[in-house]
């Protein structure tokens, strides 16, 4: 297994669970990375957050329930060290790591080795995992994409700042989740809220369009962004009224400190750590150098005196053309005793990333056992996100005549077949709108939890995750 993020610790974990010896290599502290900055295992380098955990009306939920079904590392790690989001699952991220790093430390199957795997796995190494991540070592891609004869795509994944909480001005913030919606662990005042006016806003976007960016790298240049986690300076570029229908949307909340007055617009910061001493800003990720970051940020009321334990970066995030040299149980067309799990999958997400990770585990216990392949229905959130990485869903711009292209995706409702959904209520009322909507969603879920059900019992998986 190379590679101890949150996929490579859950693929060890499953092969370790099902009895399994397996070799972790994790090349941090040896060779460090631009965004890590422990050597724990699963450090998350960006949000702090699983988002979503409803598993009835989101498929974020969904990979959630499906995960703790398997009898997910990640994820009961995650809820052991869950802190206040909301409806969103976000973890004290240094608790969270250390749970994971002790887990697999602690496991008897499980090896851990602290060094760099340069270039190829050596030609003895019969069933290797390569779950390298984003920032996956030079020497190792280059090799990866010679012997996969595709060339690797790239784009940018930028981090947000972090506040230290008793630097928040609490007489113009308040706590309120959007809506008062109570997630878990939450009590539906879960984020600071920090509230703009209109001449307040307008001055913000002004400083965000003309704040100094830092200089790309050479190897960055012509790097695309990933739609879901842009820029907030970029996002502003974009538009004027744009964050505010964005990160900063001030639908939901009231102003507790002057209830009358509706804020024209929002910032939003969530608990980053059990003690709730540090706060992210949602949405900020950002490649703002770090001097012109602390100026604008403390523009906005409630964060005049902000000190920040980290302010917000930037790193190229690299991943294979999987539907090309990837098979459908993520083997390496060219060398099949290679399998990928994780962000270099082109999956894109925390939990996403770890189910794949869950998945490729899986499927190597399957091999070594001589046991047949069976991945998880198209229906299942897991099984989904398997046929984007595997099974294209590649986009075409076919009027300019260019190629298709593969690009990452969180998981989402667009990947999973249609359903029959009901059009009427419990009434006989026909349903429209949102609530047509929603009673798709359920049907959707619904149909996905039963099919994992029986997935798990025929290929034996039930006993293993109830134990």
């Amino acid at each position: 297994m190379i590679g101890g993020g949150l996929a490579g610790s859950e693929a060890a974990w499953q092969i370790a669970q099902a009895g399994l010896p397996v070799v972790l290599h994790e090349m941090r502290p040896v060779r460090k990375t631009d965004a890590h900055q422990t050597e724990g295992l699963a450090e998350l380098v960006c949000s702090n957050s699983f988002r979503s955990d409803d598993s009835e009306q989101n498929a974020v939920g969904l990979i959630h329930h499906e995960l703790r079904q398997l009898g997910s590392l990640i994820m009961s790690c995650a809820d052991a060290h869950q802190v206040p989001a909301g409806s969103a699952l976000a973890v004290d991220r240094d608790g969270f790591s250390n749970a994971v790093t002790t887990a697999l430390q602690n496991h008897p199957n499980v090896t851990i080795s602290r060094e760099e795997v340069a270039g190829l796995p050596p030609s003895d190494w019969e069933k290797v995992i390569i779950a390298t991540g984003p920032l996956t070592s030079p020497a190792l891609s280059a090799a990866i994409l010679e012997k996969s004869g595709e060339d690797a795509l790239a784009f940018f994944d930028a981090i947000a700042p972090i506040v230290h909480f008793e630097s928040v001005d609490l007489s113009k913030a308040w706590f309120q989740s959007r809506y008062d919606k109570v997630g878990p662990g939450g009590t539906g005042k879960d984020y600071l809220n920090c509230p703009l006016d209109k001449v307040q806003y307008e001055a913000f976007i002004d400083a965000l369009l003309e704040g100094e960016t830092a200089d790309f790298k050479e190897w960055e240049e012509n790097t695309p962004y990933f739609d879901g986690c842009l820029p907030i300076e970029v996002m502003a570029a974009r538009g004027r009224e744009t964050l505010r229908h964005g990160p900063m949307k001030p639908m939901g909340l009231t102003n507790a400190h002057n209830p009358e007055v509706k804020a024209y617009a929002v910032v939003q910061l969530r608990q980053d750590n059990a003690l709730g001493t540090l706060y992210n800003m949602v949405g900020f990720q950002t490649k703002l150098k770090y001097g012109a970051q602390a100026d604008i940020f403390r523009m906005i009321p409630g964060l005049e005196n902000a000190q920040f334990a980290r302010l917000g970066g930037l790193h190229r995030n690299t991943f294979l053309n999987s539907p090309k040299v990837l098979d459908g149980t993520l083997r390496l067309k060219a060398d099949p005793r290679l399998r990928f799990a994780g962000q270099i999958t082109g999956c894109e997400g925390y939990v996403e990333s770890a189910s794949v990770g869950c998945l490729a585990g899986l499927f190597a216990v399957f091999e070594a056992r001589g046991q047949e392949i069976v991945p998880p229905p198209a229906t299942t959130a897991m099984g989904a996100l398997l046929g984007h990485i595997t099974g294209g869903h590649i986009t075409r711009d076919e009027g300019a005549g260019k190629p298709g292209s593969f690009q990452p995706m969180n998981v989402n409702f667009g990947l999973f077949p249609e359903v029959d959904a009901p059009n009427k209520d419990e009434n006989g009322k026909r349903l429209k709108g949102k609530d047509k909507t929603r009673a798709k969603k359920l049907a959707m879920t619904n149909r996905a939890k039963t099919d994992f059900t029986g997935w798990q019992a025929k290929l034996g998986l039930v006993k293993q995750a109830a134990e």
